[in-house]
């Protein structure tokens, strides 16, 4: 099973839902990052459950433990170990999994891999796994912000129906921060809410969209043929539990414009150099990043696991009916910023690295 992400930023996740504890191993991180422990809780306690009415009420305080890679406060140039431990893993309530294939789960696609799988919680199918994801890219995230002036900010864009009306060059952390939706738009998040609260009492569930920017990415980031920035970056979002989209820039309503109105002007600025009027590109042009903030917009389907009774299988063909019990979000997107966020920052690090080894002869005498 592949757990490993990155080419010099490199990450490998490993622990299950209901196992002792889940984490991750980062390799590449550069030495001498001061980094404190409070640096990676402050993005665990973003994605822990029981945060809020909103989503699972699963009690965990998901304390990070460093086990290596740090001395006296700074990164040492050495593999970094995390560990988050599982302290009120239930394995016994899902007992009535054992032999039954949620609908939409990963359940049935698990044991027809391996002819094996885990049924408590959905083992390494869980979102419980993006700790380690997310305590990662916390060391990204302090990397690119004190190399480079990079800062990465997720909200939640929709639930179901209901859109919220953003500016992605305005949103701010206390904005995201100020609800349980981490929705920045206060109208749509009440309503937010309320729709989220009604498919919790009626058994189901609802899904919507993470819209995330990445701001101070400097030009030049991405490769220009199959390691295009976006699609890193689509590859890395779309390896998100539920994630089943993903929009950068203009995204699919680009398509509805001309090449006359899409395009971005360039223009050149006096502090800044070269850059465009206008960003339908979303930050990225012929695979490379050109200087623009990245804005990206990540569809997550409803939650899969629900009360409601649903027809399904039992692992020998036969047919029965399920209504889940357990500790389930009946909507992820409160969760999935963070989770998006990581996503980003991960991705962002790898090519940050990259680029030192292509500037590493920059500036060249003259321009060729």
């Amino acid at each position: 099973m592949a757990s490993k992400f990155g080419a010099l930023f490199r990450v490998t996740t490993f622990g299950e839902s209901h196992g002792g504890g889940v984490g991750v191993v980062v390799d590449g991180c550069p030495p001498r990052l001061a980094l404190d422990p409070a640096d990676i809780q402050a993005d665990l306690d973003r994605r822990r459950p029981g945060q809020s009415r909103l989503v699972t009420q699963r009690a965990e305080s998901d304390t990070a433990e460093v086990l290596s890679g740090t001395f006296g406060g700074y990164t040492t140039g050495t593999p970094i170990a995390i560990l988050v431990r599982n302290s009120d893993a239930r394995p016994e309530a899902y007992e009535h999994l054992r032999d039954v294939y949620r609908p939409s789960h990963a359940d049935f696609t698990y044991d027809a891999k391996y002819g094996f799988r885990d049924w408590t919680g959905g083992g390494r199918a869980s979102a419980r796994e993006t700790v380690g994801r997310v305590a990662a890219a916390a060391i990204a995230r302090k990397l690119l912000h004190t190399a480079a002036g990079i800062e990465v900010l997720g909200w939640v864009q929709s639930v179901s129906d209901i859109e919220a009306a953003t500016d992605p060059t305005a949103v701010t952390l206390q904005d995201v921060e100020a609800g349980p939706t981490r929705c920045p738009a206060p109208d749509a998040a009440a309503r937010m809410i309320e729709a989220i609260e009604a498919a919790r009492r009626d058994g189901d569930s609802l899904g919507g969209v993470v819209e995330c920017v990445c701001r101070g990415v400097p030009a030049g980031l991405g490769e220009p043929v199959f390691d295009k920035l976006e699609a890193s970056l689509a590859g890395a979002m779309l390896s998100l539990p539920a994630a089943k989209g993903f929009e950068i820039g203009s995204g699919f309503s680009g398509t509805r414009l001309t090449g006359l109105s899409h395009n971005d002007p360039f223009r050149t600025d006096p502090s800044d150099g070269i850059r465009t009027v206008s960003n339908r590109s979303g930050g990225v042009q012929g695979g490379i990043s050109n200087g623009e903030d990245i804005v990206v917009r990540v569809a997550f389907k409803p939650t899969s696991t629900i009360a409601s009774e649903q027809q399904t299988v039992t692992r020998e063909g036969e047919a029965t009916t399920l209504a889940a019990r357990g500790r389930h979000d009946p909507c992820v997107l409160p969760r999935a910023v963070p989770m998006v966020e990581s996503m980003a920052l991960l991705v962002l690090a790898d090519h940050w690295l990259r680029q030192q080894a292509v500037d590493v002869l920059d500036p060249l005498p003259e321009r060729p």
